[in-house]
């Protein structure tokens, strides 16, 4: 049973993408919404957290929000996979459960 994780805030404003890390099952995939694509820098503050989650659990950001913020997805953390709207539901569809962290 697995579990899509979605997380919406930054994770330079508050401990979220860390808890939810923290919280993630092998085989979990993670996607980051809005201002939590910054989580998914190459480089940042947090990029050393998540790349050590990255091979047991997906990471996924959210295209549309990269585009919004002005953010190539060449600046990625190796690994972590662009999707769009329909990726989205995709991922929805092919977790048992979603669990949003707010």
């Amino acid at each position: 049973m697995s579990t899509l994780h979605t997380v919406n805030k930054s994770p330079f404003g508050n401990a979220t993408l860390s808890s939810c890390l923290g919280h993630c099952l092998p085989g979990d995939a993670v996607l980051l919404i809005e201002d939590a694509v910054y989580g998914a820098l190459d480089g940042s503050a947090m990029a050393d957290q998540v790349r050590a989650r990255m091979g047991e659990v997906a990471l996924y950001v959210l295209d549309g929000d990269l585009k919004a913020r002005g953010i190539d997805a060449g600046k990625l953390i190796s690994g972590a996979k662009p999707v769009g709207y329909d990726g989205f539901v995709d991922l929805v569809t092919e977790h048992d459960r979603t669990q949003s962290w707010l």
